[in-house]
C-alpha cells in the first residue's frame, strides 16, 4: 500500500516537474511577443492546473478503493476469528460436558463401593461383637 503511495507521489511530481520544465523550454525557444508570450504561460499554467486537478481526482478514487477494500478484508478477519471463537467455545463446552459425564459415573461407582464396603465393615464388626460377648459368656 505505501509502495502504491510512493509511486504515485512520484509518478505526479514527475509529471509536474517535466511539464514545467517542457513549458519553460518551448516557451524559452520560441520566439514571440510580450503578449504572446504571457498568453502561452497563462495557456500552459491551465493546462497544468487541469492536469494536477485530474491527478487529485485519480488519486482519491483510488484511496477510496484502498480503504474500502481494507475495511472489506478487516471485516471478513473479524468474522472469521469470531466463527473461530465460537467453535473453540463449543469445544470447551463438550470437553467440559465429557468430564461432568465421567466424574458423575467414576463418583456412581465410588459411592456404590464405598456402600458395598461399609456394609461388609458392618458386618464384620457385628460377627467381631457376638464373638466376644460369647467369649465373655463362655468364662
Amino acid at each position: 500500500m505505501s509502495e502504491e503511495r510512493g509511486l504515485a507521489k512520484g509518478l505526479f511530481l514527475g509529471f509536474l516537474a517535466g511539464g514545467i520544465v517542457g513549458g519553460v523550454l518551448a516557451l524559452l525557444y520560441a520566439p514571440k511577443s510580450g503578449r504572446e508570450f504571457r498568453q502561452d504561460l497563462k495557456t500552459k499554467k491551465d493546462e497544468l492546473i487541469d492536469d494536477a486537478e485530474e491527478y487529485l481526482d485519480i488519486a482519491k478514487h483510488k484511496a477510496q478503493d484502498i480503504i474500502n477494500e481494507g475495511k472489506k478484508k478487516s471485516e471478513q478477519l473479524i468474522s472469521d476469528a469470531k466463527k473461530k471463537a465460537g467453535t473453540l467455545l463449543e469445544d470447551a463446552n463438550s470437553i467440559l460436558n465429557v468430564a461432568k459425564e465421567k466424574t458423575s459415573t467414576t463418583y456412581s461407582h465410588a459411592k456404590e463401593k464405598i456402600v458395598d464396603e461399609s456394609g461388609k465393615v458392618k458386618d464384620a464388626i457385628k460377627a467381631g461383637v457376638e464373638a466376644y460377648k460369647e467369649e465373655r459368656n463362655k468364662n
